[in-house]
């Protein structure tokens, strides 16, 4: 058991879950706000030696070094590289920290939202339409950038659906490939598709101007990554275009602080997260309580 849990922002876990803490610690503190600074989260720490938190805060190395009680990070968010996460997990692992993150806890909820925007755009169920008659997801080429899991699952259900898919990955994925999900080298995907959809992590960028030149003009792109994953200039320079639509479901996926491509006509964000969703939380919950459980039970705490 920890002497002190401190969930120093909210953490989005359910009420039941919320309480199942009070079993792991003799003490829980859970903030109901953000805090605004790294001192406000090394106050909120203090001597605790659990910390949650979620992705609207960080823990960088002078956060660690101030509070030197930490032994057990859990970040109820996304963690899928080091680079990306918002611990600094080198530090933390150099003060034997141990920081645990979750994932694969929101996809259900994006698979269904790229289904629903990319079927109303192609029929004109809303104020825009593809083409001049609509179309089905039938034989539509879609490819993939990123084949993970939320990328996997992406597919599956488009495919489903009757459209064509193609992935480009990093590592081939022949699994995937058993199942009719085609692989191609990103610059002969691009070339081959109509619609991209961008299944990232975190500060991935594989869109520049020339990936957008070889996309080419009167089509579809989704990034679904919790950050952009293109640039930013080359994506609205692709978009002056005029028949090009770029959609996303957050504006930290869009990546635009100035608000301009937030304005823009063929930029479709609808400014909320798809996957936080009931079943998303209760999967969270979850996943966070089974690594506190993981860690006491390693640590005979």
């Amino acid at each position: 058991m920890f002497k002190k849990l401190v969930a120093i922002e909210p953490v989005r876990l359910i009420p039941s879950a919320q309480q199942k803490l009070h079993d792991y610690a003799k003490e829980v503190v859970l903030f109901d706000d953000v805090p605004q600074d790294d001192a406000e989260i090394i106050r909120r720490i203090g001597d605790a030696d659990a910390v949650l938190l979620s992705y609207t805060s960080r823990i960088e190395k002078n956060v660690l070094e101030a509070c030197p009680g930490i032994r057990y990070i859990g970040m109820c968010c996304s963690l899928y590289s080091e680079a990306s996460a918002n611990v600094d997990i080198r530090t933390a692992r150099a003060r034997n920290i141990t920081v645990y993150g979750v994932r694969d806890y929101g996809d259900q909820g994006v698979v269904e939202y790229i289904a629903s925007e990319l079927i109303r755009y192609l029929h004109g169920f809303g104020d825009k339409q593809w083409q001049e008659l609509p179309v089905e997801l039938t034989d539509l080429k879609v490819g993939i950038v990123g084949l993970g899991t939320s990328g996997q699952l992406i597919a599956a259900g488009l495919q489903a659906l009757g459209a064509d898919l193609y992935y480009y990955s990093r590592t081939r994925k022949p699994e995937q490939e058993a199942k009719r999900i085609k692989y191609l080298p990103l610059k002969e995907l691009l070339n081959t598709v109509d619609v991209v959809c961008t299944c990232l992590n975190k500060n991935i960028i594989v869109l520049h101007d020339e990936q957008f030149e070889w996309l080419g003009n009167h089509k579809i792109m989704f990034n679904t990554s919790i950050g952009p994953s293109h640039d930013i200039a080359a994506l609205a320079k692709w978009l002056e275009h005029g028949d090009n639509e770029f959609f996303c479901d957050t504006a930290a996926a869009l990546g635009d602080d100035t608000g301009k491509l937030l304005a823009n006509p063929h930029v479709n964000c609808m400014n909320r997260s798809s996957g936080l969703t009931r079943q998303a939380f209760d999967r969270l919950s979850e996943k966070v309580l089974k690594n506190i459980e993981t860690f006491l039970n390693e640590n005979n705490l």
